[in-house]
């Protein structure tokens, strides 16, 4: 009997290897199949769900609340002095500095003293024809009374006449009545009292030309003295204000001139720094500053210590420069103490505050839809809808229409959206 071998079981090495390579490459091509597919069903649900699609990571997504709007400003101020006058010659001449730079003064303290020849001589000239004018309206306040009193003088002299022609008609009266005189001399008597009161009836009239006459030369005598002691006066302030005095208690400023300079009139020599008052300057963008009033309420920061100051707004400019208006503001309580000229602080001016409003982030998407349109977020999906914003603020900005509180908005990176109506964000 013969035993049969394995020769028909087993099969040749190589045609089994070919199998098992056959079987790998239909399962490799079955999953790279299956990948495809799903790739492409994820494309056609991003193209059926958006005409685009961006990395969330090239944009920022911000959610609508509920709150208070704050409309505020900040911007870096500089500590400046509220009351820092420049002190300027009166006249022309060499000046003499009696303080440097930095030294503290006192009120009425002399800082510099002008000396003016000129001015001086002027003054010296003045002064003498005003004691020339004072002796003329002296002398004619003298004549005025003399004239007057001459005046005087005839009228009582007419007085004594007419009542002596008085009596001497009464006396001729009773002499014809009892026969002693002839009717003529009573004619006479009569005739020469008519004559006395018509000599003082002329007497008063002379009195009253005579006392107008001489007091209007003295008044005009008396008003060119007043006129020349207003002139001398003048000059004697000129004169004065050559010696330059600290206008309060504080700090000398800047000295503009050297010791024993020659200055003109009108040229500025120092200032003098109030150290009890400062105020803040700020630069505001001219987008704010018609909201800006004086009065508004303010935050300053910066001044040492960490801590905040209230202070308000106290003057703004009524012109622009380089896109910015000037504007101080003051503190309303206690400044912080020792704060220096030129001082860096950190201004927060509160200019209206809204409250229970819809708000969201502000960002570039204010200016990029003019405030009428927003990519709001539905899903994975920014879906461009119609909005309407009201106020805003450096931060926030108010939305009026278009959406409710927990929605969410492309505050950012809009602009690479195009008019696209639909977007996916992944």
């Amino acid at each position: 009997m013969s035993i049969r071998d394995t020769s028909g079981q087993d099969l040749p090495r190589a045609a089994q290897v070919s199998s098992d390579r056959k079987r790998r490459r239909w399962l490799l091509g079955g999953g790279l199949a299956v990948a495809l597919v799903a790739a492409v069903a994820w494309l056609a649900t991003g193209w059926s769900s958006g005409t685009r699609s961006y990395d969330a990571s090239r944009v920022r997504i911000a959610e609508v609340t509920r709150g208070d709007l704050v409309r505020d400003i900040s911007a870096d101020g500089r500590i400046i002095a509220a009351n820092s006058p420049t002190l300027y010659a009166i006249a022309g001449g060499t000046v003499s500095l009696e303080v440097v730079a930095g030294d503290e003064v006192a009120e009425g303290d002399a800082l510099a003293t002008i000396d003016s020849p000129e001015l001086r001589s002027r003054l010296a000239q003045e002064q003498a024809t005003l004691a020339s004018l004072e002796a003329e309206a002296g002398r004619a306040g003298l004549d005025a009374r003399i004239a007057r009193s001459a005046a005087r003088q005839a009228v009582d002299q007419a007085e004594i006449d007419r009542q002596a022609a008085e009596r001497d008609l009464e006396r001729n009266r009773r002499a014809f009545e009892g026969g002693a005189v002839a009717s003529i001399d009573v004619a006479r008597a009569e005739d020469n009292l008519r004559k006395a009161e018509i000599g003082l009836g002329h007497a008063r009239r002379e009195y009253d030309l005579q006392g107008q006459g001489s007091g209007l030369d003295s008044r005009n005598k008396k008003l060119l003295a007043d006129r020349q002691q207003a002139v001398v006066g003048e000059l004697q302030r000129q004169v004065d204000a050559l010696t330059l005095r600290a206008p309060f208690n504080g700090q000398v400023g800047q000295v503009l001139v050297e010791q024993r300079a020659n200055v003109a009139a009108n040229a500025p020599v120092l200032s003098v720094v109030d150290l009890t008052r400062f105020e803040v300057e700020v630069r505001v963008p001219e987008s704010f500053a018609r909201d800006l009033a004086i009065g508004m309420p303010a935050e300053l920061s910066g001044g040492g210590g960490g801590s905040t100051h209230a202070a308000k707004v106290a003057a703004v400019s009524p012109e622009v420069v380089n896109g910015e208006v000037t504007s101080r503001l003051r503190f309303t309580g206690d400044q912080p103490p020792g704060l220096r000229q030129n001082q860096r602080m950190r201004a927060r001016i509160v200019l209206d505050t809204r409250e229970d409003v819809l708000m969201v982030e502000r960002g570039p998407f204010l200016d990029q839809g003019g405030g009428s349109r927003a990519y709001v977020m539905e899903g994975d999906v920014a879906v461009l809808r119609p909005v309407r914003t009201g106020t805003s603020s450096l931060g926030a900005v108010e939305i009026l229409e278009g959406v409710e509180v927990g929605d969410r908005i492309v505050v950012s990176g809009s602009d690479q959206f195009g008019d696209a109506e639909r977007v996916s964000i992944n």
